[in-house]
């Protein structure tokens, strides 16, 4: 090629003159820089972040071809050497198969998961081997023009290399349908962005660098170039919000970033020494307040994931407590069915002998025995009671409701507790309404258990006096409230809310010598909840007695 360099300079210093006079060279600077440095922030900074895995290096190469084809066009823009522009021009085109097939390579690795195989790095080096081939040879620039101060392209290298971003183009795209219908919800979202951002840039920077070779109108380059900062910002965003890459980026981070490069790109316009101390200022206290906010977020983030992970440590020892706690209870019900068939022949066999059934026994052997008897019945409702804790806590507690009379069944634990009255030398009174109680579904066993429980404890914690068993019908007839009232110790305030809990005994038992392991209440609650009914207790202080209510409802409701 034969070319007069020294006419071509003199054009080419009146053109970019001319570009100068309408501002087109600060646009160039400003489309180009900041662009560059986006890219180059990106993929150093995921690179830096996630060394070991293949789509860090392939964004930093995609990034750094990308920014040598900016910086040659750079070139391009602002030289007026008709050498210069023939040597960076020369490698346009292979600069840009390159792109594309790093922006497939990295499309591929980011929807799979998975390298490419060997095959089909195969087809991509047969792709680009012709614009390899056919750089350094006039099948690539056939000449130069003095009078626009560019290079003439062959036009079959041309629309070759631009084919090839149009099949990178299409292939991405089929990837990324491929892999959305088989990826779960959250990838779905961030192959959509990926997608979107990537096939963005590459529809840009195709579109615009074709239009502008075939048309020869190379200001459409500035809206190819600048639709990589696009791309990244969507890289950006999965990063903050999808951890993509296996990066942890704080959006504030991403924020200063995007805040200092927008500053930092007003020097490109400015015009006086005025401007350019403002733009200074201004960048200055960007970098100061963008430190501090991003040191104040980092620490938030690092209290929120040690809070996390205390939460976690909780979650699972929590969860080992809950194994323990069924472990324990499923012990109590094994133990508890155990004991519960030797501890009922014993009660049998000393009721036998008590009673003569053996033969006449002597008033010292009966005393003990009755002892024992008392002993073995204490143990059997011990039993029991940790046979029902067992089967609440499990779920197997069963209900047999049926039609029954609490009026009845109040008369018999009165006459079956009065003798344990008796003997405390306590009295004992049953009220019931002068109208006969209606009946109402119930399991009279298990209901009885809870009446039984509540006489016995207010007989056993009561010293003076005595007790009194009410029933009555409330509610305009829809609920029968029976109420144990005693003259006992009492219940203080701040033991209220603990006494239905499962081991929870008043503090006065000690003194007392009251036996008792605190898991009448907790069962007889859950009895009643059962039967969808209510229970509390109520207390004027300690020495001044307490009153245990019971409500049931007569029309029955499964609760």
């Amino acid at each position: 090629m034969n070319f007069n360099y020294v006419d071509n300079l003199q054009s080419c210093h009146d053109i970019y003159t001319y570009n100068s006079s309408l501002n087109l060279i600060d646009l160039v600077y400003y489309s180009h820089i900041p662009t560059v440095i986006i890219s180059l922030l990106i993929g150093i900074f995921v690179l830096i972040k996630n060394k070991k895995t293949i789509e860090g290096k392939i964004l930093f190469l995609l990034s750094l071809f990308f920014s040598i084809w900016v910086f040659f066009n750079l070139i391009l823009w602002t030289s007026y050497d008709s050498r210069k522009t023939m040597f960076f021009w020369s490698f346009s085109g292979l600069l840009i198969s390159f792109l594309f097939v790093f922006s497939l390579y990295l499309s591929y690795v980011f929807i799979n998961k998975r390298d490419l195989g060997f095959y089909s790095k195969l087809f991509l080096s047969i792709l680009i081997m012709p614009v390899i081939f056919l750089t350094p040879t006039v099948l690539n620039l056939t000449g130069f023009t003095g009078v626009d101060c560019e290079s003439i392209e062959e036009s079959f290298f041309a629309n070759y290399y631009y084919g090839l971003g149009l099949f990178v183009f299409l292939w991405i795209l089929t990837l990324a349908i491929l892999g959305y219908k088989r990826a779960d919800k959250d990838f779905k979202r961030q192959i959509i962005l990926f997608t979107v951002g990537i096939e963005f840039f590459l529809l840009s920077f195709f579109t615009s660098g074709y239009l502008a070779s075939l048309l020869g109108f190379y200001e459409l380059e500035f809206y190819g170039i600048i639709s990589m900062a696009i791309f990244m910002g969507f890289l950006a965003y999965l990063i903050v919000k999808f951890k993509a890459f296996k990066i942890k980026l704080l959006a504030a981070q991403a924020l200063v970033a995007a805040l200092v490069i927008l500053v930092g790109s007003q020097f490109f316009f400015v015009q006086n020494t005025t401007a350019y101390v403002l733009s200074g200022v201004t960048l200055a206290l960007t970098l100061g307040f963008g430190y501090f906010l991003i040191q104040s977020v980092k620490n938030e983030v690092r209290r929120k994931e040690e809070l996390q992970m205390m939460a976690d440590k909780l979650a699972v020892a929590n969860d080992q407590l809950r194994k323990l706690d069924n472990a324990k209870t499923e012990f109590l019900s094994i133990a508890s069915h155990q004991l519960r068939t030797p501890l009922t022949s014993v009660k049998g066999f000393v009721s036998l002998i008590i009673e003569g059934t053996y033969g006449e026994i002597n008033d010292a052997v009966r005393d003990a025995l009755t002892k024992v008897y008392a002993s073995s019945e204490r143990l059997i409702q011990l039993v029991e009671d940790l046979l029902n804790v067992s089967r609440i806590e499990s779920g197997r507690m069963q209900f047999a409701f049926e039609k029954g009379d609490i009026g009845t069944m109040l008369k018999d634990l009165y006459e079956n507790f009065m003798l344990v009255a008796n003997n405390k030398s306590l009295y004992l009174d049953l009220k019931l309404p002068e109208n006969p109680l209606p009946e109402i579904m119930m399991d009279p066993s298990k209901i009885r258990e809870v009446f039984s429980n509540l006489t016995d404890n207010a007989l056993k914690y009561t010293e003076k006096g005595g007790v009194t068993l009410k029933a009555e019908s409330v509610e305009d007839g829809k609920t029968i409230r029976v109420t144990v009232s005693d003259t006992g110790v009492g219940v203080p305030k701040e033991e209220i809310q603990h006494l239905f809990k499962k081991f929870s005994r008043g503090k006065d038992t000690s003194r007392l010598h009251a036996t008792g392991t605190g898991l009448g209440l907790y069962v007889g609650k859950n009895i009643v909840d059962a039967h969808n009914g209510k229970v509390w207790v109520e207390s004027d202080g300690e020495g001044k007695g307490s009153r245990f209510i019971i409500e049931l409802p007569i029309e029955h409701v499964e609760a």
